[in-house]
């Protein structure tokens, strides 16, 4: 029997067959630093990476179309509601163990980074932000969601698609048979939206959260397929 060095872990003869030859407790000393501090840190490395390709669209749209490109003001585009739920067959798998709702309230801010195009089409630099509940199996929790977007419109075409990422935060991490492993998942989504008279506008959208393994493999996503209707300033 034999301690590591710098910890109160004990290991047997056996244990100790699998070290360095040089007697290097690193590895050792390694293990024992699994806890918030590594959560942390692949929250932070891991996060950055699902808007970074919004950005790098947006950069690229700069660069290409730098002639396009003029400056409007930051305001806020629309404010809505938003429900949705899984499908056992129209999803990323694996799918998920029980049966998801989410509800929210949203509002998208549009940004000063915009391109119009002699076609009709403009894109458009924006900010979604939400809060509601998400369900399953008895359980719910809060969810509260933040990230970048672009948003492809055409007025004489009444429609808007748009897509994007970020990161949610949310206040129950396990619904029934279903863990989704932390407070902190990543967020994607695609959808398209079609305006009505009276500034109003109807949506659809595929939502994916996930953890991006920060917290291991032994849990699942969720994949909800939402609508939404919302009012437009």
């Amino acid at each position: 029997m034999a301690m590591c060095q710098g910890t109160s872990m004990r290991y047997t003869n056996q244990d100790l067959s699998i070290l360095p030859a040089n007697g290097d407790v690193m590895s050792c000393y390694h293990n024992t630093t699994k806890g918030p501090t590594v959560e942390r840190r692949k929250i932070e490395s891991k996060v950055p990476a699902t808007i970074t390709g919004v950005l790098v669209m947006t950069v690229c749209l700069t660069v290409i179309f730098s002639g396009l490109a003029h400056t409007k003001e930051t305001e806020v585009l629309s404010v809505g509601i938003r429900g949705g739920i899984n499908s056992e067959t129209l999803g990323i798998p694996p799918t998920e163990k029980e049966d998801f709702e989410q509800y929210d309230v949203f509002a998208v801010v549009g940004t000063p980074w915009s391109w119009d195009f002699s076609s009709g089409w403009d894109i458009r630099f924006r900010l979604n932000v939400s809060a509601g509940t998400l369900r399953a199996a008895g359980d719910s929790g809060f969810i509260g969601e933040v990230g970048p977007g672009l948003a492809f419109s055409n007025p004489s075409w009444r429609f808007t698609f748009d897509i994007g990422g970020g990161a949610a935060y949310l206040s129950e991490e396990k619904y029934g048979r279903q863990d989704i492993g932390g407070p902190v998942q990543i967020i994607g989504h695609g959808g398209i939206t079609y305006h009505l008279p009276w500034r109003i506008s109807a949506g659809y959208r595929f939502h994916h959260m996930s953890d991006a393994s920060i917290y291991g493999s032994n849990n699942r996503g969720v994949d909800l397929h939402m609508l939404e209707l919302s009012y437009r300033f």
